[in-house]
């Protein structure tokens, strides 16, 4: 169940649903307390299909899902525009699924909000982190990393690295994590650069891998979902 405060980020994965689905929605759920009050929902996560420096924001007006359209906060999308590092640029939007999968999430739990679509190509956490800093807002603000962990190692194996991830991202220190211990390392990086500069201690909701889901032990994804409170 959710605890007091809720979280101003967490960290989600975004696999298949049947595999990642469960330790995802632990994330998640811990808004549903505030989800008259949240209204922006930052969505920061790694290019799969495209390679490029920086962070590339969508210039669309909405995302689509079966559940409906997600605005996209046009008004941040233009302040983000003023600084160095970011870019508008749908094309690595395109093939991309790290941030849409999370999106029916938010349709569940959360009333009337928008977002802000980042993806992160190439960049420093100082510039993944300055980039969040200028939509941090207030409680109406959220911030979602999407991540998966360890890949295509054996369940015994996948649990070890993830557990010494785990306690790198729990102890803010993002200078150890590289794209073998999370695809989604730089967003990562980011917000744990950001962390330290606001203080938010970090939770660790969900700890496992796609062979304790629906996936055979032999090869696993890993997955982590992870809350930071202020």
């Amino acid at each position: 169940p959710p605890t007091a405060p809720t979280p101003k980020a967490i960290i989600a994965p975004h696999a298949g649903y049947p595999y990642s689905g469960p330790i995802a929605a632990s994330a998640f759920r811990q808004w549903e307390p505030d989800r008259h009050r949240i209204e922006r929902v930052i969505l920061i996560g790694p290019s799969h299909h495209a390679a490029f420096p920086g962070i590339a924001v969508s210039g669309l007006a909405a995302f689509a899902t079966p559940l409906g359209l997600v605005p996209v906060d046009r008004t941040s999308v233009q302040l983000l525009t003023r600084i160095p590092g970011l870019v508008v640029d749908d094309a690595p939007h395109g093939p991309e699924h790290c941030l849409e999968v999370q999106l029916p999430f938010l349709q569940v739990v959360l009333d009337r909000f928008a977002i802000v679509p980042l993806l992160v190509g190439d960049a420093a956490a100082e510039t993944v982190g300055r980039i969040l800093q200028a939509v941090w807002g207030g409680p109406e603000t959220r911030i979602l990393v999407s991540s998966d962990l360890s890949h295509f190692h054996d369940a015994a194996t996948a649990r070890a690295l993830d557990a010494v991830t785990a306690e790198a991202i729990e102890s803010l220190q993002g200078d150890r994590l590289d794209g073998n211990d999370a695809c989604g390392f730089e967003g990562i990086r980011g917000l744990l650069w950001l962390a330290r500069r606001h203080g938010l201690r970090c939770e660790v909701l969900d700890l496992r891998n796609s062979g304790d889901t629906a996936g055979h032990p032999a090869r696993v994804v890993g997955y982590g979902a992870f809350a930071w409170r202020e």
